[in-house]
């Protein structure tokens, strides 16, 4: 006799069932017109407010899963209805993971709420890290946060790019410089709240993919926030520099903690796009005739779709295992986050391709949805770490060097 099972519990699959059928009935039929549209889908947002799915209520349920299953659960069923709609859905969570990830219990109260406001007030949160010369080198950071000890205000000053929900809003979580000598380890959390002067939007991006998601740039223009709005505190933020100057361990960059904590979540949108065109291909490959049969009965067509399934099941596995992992406070000795992002990321992106291929000429245009699944499948192997970054982490965890 064992404990161990790979069966969903009860309560998990209601969530699971749940969300399936917000994103079949809601995200897919609105899924081709915002992508075309390239624009924020506030009416979906409003409607996955009306029923809980954003909010902070959604968050503290699916978070307060023992397995840590629920979200990546539920973020693959979102990422199946729509890439582009999910993002914009889920986006304020990654203002959240980085409030969850350094700031004291107190700041999380008070500004996790304003990253999703109330339905029929809708909030939004963003979270900006990258800069035009530091993507994947988060150590190389440029904006400086300044400390006016006169004021009690940090001054920040800096261009962000690549953020979700960047410029519009209400709450801005903000990596920035305090110590640049000490690179990565002289960085810090600010939160920007809403109507604060000296924060704007610069360029919003056109983008491949994940279209009905807000990407644009951030720029901080001596932008005063209270010193209160430091996360963690001026007195840990001190400490932690202390040691860092002294050499001694400082608790990690504030930008790799809220990564690490995304990265499974990132990787089951990753398995949602994938299904979502596998699934597709297969019902197309079992009702598309040429030469007298099905396509599906030709080897070359059921041998893709075999190693399309194994991929995806393998991906969610992984993710899984990531997610369990997390919850359950087990250290990630050899990159295991890293592995579901970069496992997920690359099968989206392989099983989309062979989905367009499957389907001929009608994976290639418009009409059909697989040509969006593959242009929205990219992206998943560049943000939150591209796929060498994710390969460099795991390379570093095994091998115990500082690889470069």
């Amino acid at each position: 006799m064992t404990d161990f099972s790979m069966e969903l519990s009860e309560d998990q699959l209601t969530i699971q069932k749940w969300v399936h059928d917000f994103a079949e009935n809601v995200m897919r039929p609105a899924a081709h017109e915002w992508d075309e549209r390239e624009e924020t889908p506030w009416p979906i947002i409003e409607e996955a407010a009306q029923i809980g799915l954003y909010g902070l209520d959604f968050m503290a349920d699916a978070f307060s899963d023992p397995a840590g299953l629920k979200m990546v659960l539920a973020l693959e069923e979102l990422a199946w209805g729509d890439a582009g709609i999910c993002m914009a859905i889920i986006g304020s969570t990654l203002a959240v993971a980085g409030i969850m990830g350094n700031g004291t219990p107190a700041q999380q109260m008070e500004w996790i709420p304003q990253c999703f406001g109330t339905p029929g007030d809708l909030k939004l949160g963003a979270f900006g890290v990258s800069e035009p010369d530091a993507g994947s080198d988060v150590s190389s950071l440029k904006t400086r946060a300044v400390y006016d000890a006169a004021s009690d205000e940090w001054v920040l000053n800096g261009t962000k790019t690549w953020i979700t929900n960047g410029g519009i809003a209400n709450t801005h979580v903000v990596v920035a410089s305090v110590d640049p000598e000490l690179a990565g380890r002289g960085q810090a959390s600010f939160v920007i709240g809403e109507g604060t002067k000296g924060i704007s939007m610069g360029q919003k991006f056109q983008k491949m993919g994940i279209r009905a998601s807000h990407t644009a740039e951030v720029v901080l223009d001596d932008c005063r926030i209270p010193g209160a709005n430091l996360l963690g505190g001026k007195e840990k933020l001190d400490e932690r520099l202390a040691r860092a100057r002294e050499g001694k361990k400082s608790g990690g960059q504030a930008a790799m903690k809220t990564f690490e904590s995304t990265r499974p979540a990132v990787g089951a949108q990753a398995v949602g796009i994938a299904r979502a065109a596998y699934e597709y291909a297969l019902d197309y490959a079992k009702e598309r005739k040429q030469f007298g049969k099905a396509i599906i009965e030709n080897q070359s067509i059921s041998f893709k779709l075999a190693n399309m399934k194994t991929q995806i099941d393998a991906s969610r596995l992984l993710v899984w295992r990531a997610a369990w992992m997390a919850a359950s406070g087990k250290p990630f000795e050899n990159g295991e986050g890293s592995m579901s992002k970069l496992m997920a990321g690359e099968t989206a992106v392989r099983v989309t391709d062979e989905a367009i291929q499957i389907l001929g000429g009608y994976g290639y245009v418009r009409e059909y949805p697989v040509e969006r699944w593959h242009r929205d499948s990219k992206i998943y192997t560049i943000f939150e770490g591209t796929s060498e970054i994710q390969q460099l982490i795991i390379a570093r965890a095994i091998s115990g060097l500082h690889l470069s």
